[in-house]
């Protein structure tokens, strides 16, 4: 039986894959989307804590391995719209200095080879493609920008807008978190019932406020007929032609049945992670070392961003906000002659909930119900810069298995640790603007190599196909017909979410498919 034929197979359907695929779908050509898992039900369940924080209901079942051989179940999801369905829906661009040298206390981010004026008409339009609410100019170190956000910042409550008003007395200048959300009441034209934001971090949404790869990617693009999608396909194995050059065949593995398709273009947007695990799967004669891999690149400098939670337990003060993630506090993200390092940055983040309150604070409030801990924390989110390392990487175990080897005590904590203490330092000063704020208790917690959220990196783009993976407009410097768009391309972190910058760099792929190879 002959393989079925396309003129382009997307492997992945997250902010990559999806944003790629509405952006192909009006040419016409043959379009195949390969998606490993399928859609998430929009079910009660959606917004039930125990059942998607503590039993994971939508997370993949899978179990990889740390650099000790020791297994973990990561929190990444196989579905349509990748993990951007669980997203938090914040949606910045990386600032201009991230695609420059930067140097940290713990080494140095390279300069990307393309500049953030190469990027910005397409975060422009990825701001378009997403709903993304914000306000320009109020971000220190905002990159410039061509156009205003589509909408304005979403609406805030009481509670977090005097926050924030305090927050600006202390001189810190934080500002609306961009939010990729789509709002009933943005519509004139279309007037309905408003729409109430909330769980959200972490959470599917059903009411499809939350504007995911899902949504705004992968449905718009199945409104064409020249694009089909094939969900709970596990695509095992890239093929080649006798010279090495082409890949010829996609082999997938769906419903317990093996499958090849074959394509013209094949674009990789499995996240950072599988990306990379794929073409180490794919070695060959040709390619003895995986896929794409003369440069023996092919899975390492993986990163995820130091993240981690802090909460304020305040007991005389009551938290009424419903949806507190409003602003972000971004003062730190360069040097200074405070700080002659990078920091990171600092969000308000979605409520957590009464489980994990309850855990991490029995010992400061013991007895304390969960409501009322809940109403009496302020949650933030803190990120700092990744520094790329060679020997962070993503490999394979013996038997197949994905390996993550991420050595995190040698990377950028003491900037993580510094800017965790300048919140506690700025709840300092806010106690003198707001005596409710005087007494102050700290819990904190991360997801460890569990949380793969924002990966990226296992695939470097450069000019020189000895440092690198990818070529300018990623595609694998050593096959024809190969690109990648998904977070692997990134040569840096920054200190930002990836999603927006992945959206971007895909509708840049795309121009280049439709202008030079389609």
């Amino acid at each position: 039986m002959q393989p079925s034929c396309y003129d382009v197979i997307i492997i992945g359907t997250g902010s990559g894959g999806g944003t790629l695929a509405q952006k192909l779908a009006p040419s016409g050509e043959k379009i195949l989307l390969l998606e490993r898992g399928g859609f998430i039900p929009k079910e009660k369940e959606n917004w039930d804590v125990d059942e998607v924080v503590v039993k994971g209901r939508y997370r993949a079942d899978e179990t990889w391995y740390d650099k000790d051989g020791r297994p973990f179940k990561p929190f990444t999801h196989y579905v349509v719209g990748g993990n951007s369905k669980m997203y938090g829906a914040a949606s910045f661009r990386l600032r201009e200095s991230d695609f420059q040298e930067v140097h940290h206390q713990a080494g140095v981010s390279p300069a990307w080879p393309l500049s953030y004026t190469d990027f910005e008409p397409y975060y422009t339009q990825a701001e378009r493609l997403f709903s993304v609410h914000g306000i320009r100019g109020i971000d220190p170190f905002e990159p410039p920008a061509n156009a205003p956000y589509p909408f304005g910042s979403i609406p805030v409550e009481p509670f977090t807008e005097e926050l924030y008003r305090n927050v600006q007395k202390t001189g810190l200048k934080p500002f609306p978190i961009p939010m990729a959300v789509r709002l009933a009441e943005d519509n004139p034209y279309w007037p309905d019932a408003p729409t109430i934001l909330g769980n959200f971090d972490g959470f599917p949404d059903p009411t499809e406020a939350k504007a995911d790869a899902h949504v705004t990617g992968v449905r718009a693009a199945l409104q064409h007929p020249n694009v089909t999608l094939m969900t709970n396909a596990f695509v095992y194995r890239l093929g080649t032609d006798e010279t090495g050059r082409r890949v010829t065949t996609v082999e997938v593995e769906r419903s317990g049945q093996r499958e090849t398709f074959r394509a013209g273009v094949v674009v990789l947007a499995a996240g950072a992670i599988n990306s990379a695990a794929l073409l180490l799967r794919s070695a060959s004669d040709k390619h003895p070392h995986g896929l794409a891999n003369s440069s023996g690149l092919v899975g390492r400098n993986y990163m995820t961003h130091l993240n981690g939670c802090l909460i304020a337990y305040t007991p005389d003060k009551l938290n009424t906000a419903s949806f507190q993630k409003y602003f972000c506090i971004g003062d730190y993200y360069v040097p200074s002659a405070e700080n002659p390092y990078p920091l990171g940055e600092i969000q308000l983040m979605g409520k957590n909930d009464p489980a994990t309150v309850v855990g991490l604070s029995e010992q400061m409030f013991p007895g304390k119900a969960a409501d009322w801990l809940c109403s009496h924390s302020i949650d933030f989110w803190l990120t700092t810069e990744d520094v790329p390392d060679p020997q962070n990487r993503v490999t394979l175990t013996p038997n197949g298995d994905i390996q993550l080897i991420y050595h995190r005590d040698r990377n950028n904590v003491p900037a993580f640790e510094q800017l965790k203490q300048k919140l506690k330092d700025l709840f300092c000063k806010l106690g003198d603007i707001d005596p409710a704020l005087k007494t102050v208790h700290w819990a904190g917690y991360d997801l460890g190599i569990s949380g793969v959220s924002h990966q990226c990196g296992t695939l470097r783009f450069g000019i020189n196909p000895a440092t690198s993976v990818l070529d300018i407009n990623c595609k694998a410097h050593d096959l024809d017909n190969l690109f990648v768009a998904d977070a692997s391309f990134f040569p840096s972190s920054g200190a930002y979410n990836p999603s927006l910058t992945t959206a971007a760099n895909a509708l840049r792929v795309g121009d280049h498919l439709l202008q030079q190879v389609l």
